[in-house]
């Protein structure tokens, strides 16, 4: 985003967006966790960069599109949790940003059980 007055020029970055983004996630009920995926931790091992680990962006002038990358709690309805976390996300990065979030995809690649639920599955 870049903002343009008489004391110069207001840019922010895409990994700014990327953890603002990623906080308001882990932050929504439901979420266990961001999932990085093979291709981060790839990226981030030969780059040596850091990179928010399940949330990819694309930042323009005055709009921005994030992607994410979640894993779930068991039991969950997930639809209910997608809907949750995409609005949470675009609250939190519009108020701090300005930008206008044009859209919030989310992908759920994980469901995680709490240990002692995986505990009586076994006993039983």
């Amino acid at each position: 985003m870049a903002e343009y007055g008489s004391e110069g020029a207001i840019r922010i970055a895409d990994d700014v967006v990327a953890v603002i983004a990623g906080l308001a996630a882990t932050k929504t009920k439901g979420v266990a966790s961001m999932s990085g995926g093979i291709t981060e931790g790839w990226a981030k091992r030969v780059s040596g960069k850091h990179v928010t680990r399940g949330v990819s962006v694309e930042v323009g002038e005055v709009e921005t599109a994030i992607d994410l990358r979640v894993i779930v709690h068991y039991g969950v309805k997930i639809p209910e949790v997608s809907r949750a976390l995409q609005q949470a996300v675009k609250e939190a990065v519009e108020t701090m940003t300005g930008l206008q979030v044009v859209e919030v995809n989310v992908k759920v690649e994980g469901v995680e059980i709490k240990e002692e639920e995986s505990e009586v599955e076994r006993t039983k």
